[in-house]
């Protein structure tokens, strides 16, 4: 497959900037992959798909506010810092990428916070915008880590436009909605957020349980590699980054007991489909599993743990909308984007959510 193959034309209207009124009030696209059948339905009818005993696994990882406006010292040039992982806890190194990252460079400090409480060094180049900081402060490492994520905004992806300097109210609102309800507090590692598992609320949850569905949850960190723009036409040529990644005995178990009893399993997202490809072996079988994957994932692709898929609508060019489509059938996924983009879908983080199922 082709980069090219991946391109459609989106009116920029349907990228969504905004979440629906309700988590649960999203729409919802249904495709049947085997006969290619389209239908159009609101996200709680998704439920309606699944039988006592199904399965859905979701991903309990927890974004945290990752991009930082600092302060070049001595200049004053305004900065951005997006933090992307945590290196070294007792030393406070952290991996980030700064912009603009022509005026940074090793030996730079960087300033936040209107009392400049917390200071960053510059200590090492990684990539063209990537650096490595090494945090300045009196605080603790406890009340480091507080005051940090205190001074950071909410980390939209740059296609989520905000008014920085004047936010209205529904911008205000974007530290709770870009966050699963599931989301667990110790678990604070993501940059973006697991969009599918947004559509999931207490209602839907409890309709879930009322037809005796179960779900549970692996962890995959999301990082910025699912954003990250693709520069090479042939896809077998592209390297995703490495996500922190865990997934239980318990859940292994789950999995195990589902494929005993020919129930279907549900994958929320292509951050728990790639977890589950990951830790898959060569008979079939799953395995509990604490590191790291890179897995790219694009047609062709013979898809052997989950029998069926939610998604939301990604954008044009995506890796997710590749694995979607290695999932759906190609021809089958990019004629239901069509419909979508026809009927007025909603894409993106905010965006409605798209059931695969045979």
């Amino acid at each position: 497959m082709k980069l090219s193959q991946f391109k459609f034309t989106l009116p920029k209207e349907q990228i969504a900037q905004y979440p629906a009124r309700y988590r649960d009030e999203s729409r919802l696209l249904v495709l049947h992959r085997k006969t290619g059948d389209i239908e159009l339905k609101q996200f709680p009818d998704v439920v309606n798909y699944f039988d006592e005993g199904d399965h859905f696994l979701l991903n309990d990882t927890k974004v945290f506010p990752a991009r930082l406006y600092g302060t070049k010292e001595r200049t004053g040039a305004a900065i951005e810092v997006f933090l992307l992982r945590e290196l070294n806890h007792e030393n406070r190194y952290w991996d980030v990428l700064v912009d603009p990252a022509r005026k940074i460079r090793i030996g730079n400090k960087i300033y936040f916070g209107n009392d400049s409480s917390i200071v960053a060094e510059v200590i090492d180049n990684t990539t063209s915008r990537g650096r490595t900081l090494r945090f300045l402060t009196d605080y603790s490492n406890d009340e480091f880590r507080e005051h940090l994520f205190a001074l950071g905004h909410t980390p939209l992806p740059k296609y989520i436009h905000r008014d920085r300097e004047h936010p209205d109210e529904r911008d205000k609102e974007d530290a709770e909605r870009y966050q699963t309800i599931f989301a667990n507090p110790a678990k604070d590692a993501a940059v973006a957020v697991p969009a599918t598992g947004l559509h999931f609320s207490k209602s839907v949850f409890k309709r879930m349980e009322i037809h005796g569905i179960g779900w549970s949850f692996v962890t995959s960190h999301v990082g910025l590699g699912i954003t990250k723009p693709i520069d090479v036409e042939d896809l077998t040529k592209h390297k995703m980054d490495s996500e922190q990644m865990t997934i239980s005995q318990e859940v292994v178990d789950t999995i195990e007991r589902l494929h005993a009893g020919e129930k279907r399993l549900c994958a929320v997202g292509t951050d728990v489909m790639r977890v589950l490809e990951t830790v898959v072996g060569t008979n079939g079988h799953v395995k509990a599993l604490d590191g790291w994957t890179n897995k790219f994932i694009f047609p062709p692709y013979d898809f052997t743990v989950a029998n069926a898929m939610l998604a939301n609508l990604y954008m044009p060019l995506s890796t997710q909308i590749m694995m979607v489509a290695a999932f759906g059938g190609y021809d089958e996924v990019m004629h239901a984007y069509e419909v979508a983009v026809q009927e007025g879908f909603r894409f993106g983080d905010y965006g409605d959510a798209m059931l695969i199922v045979d």
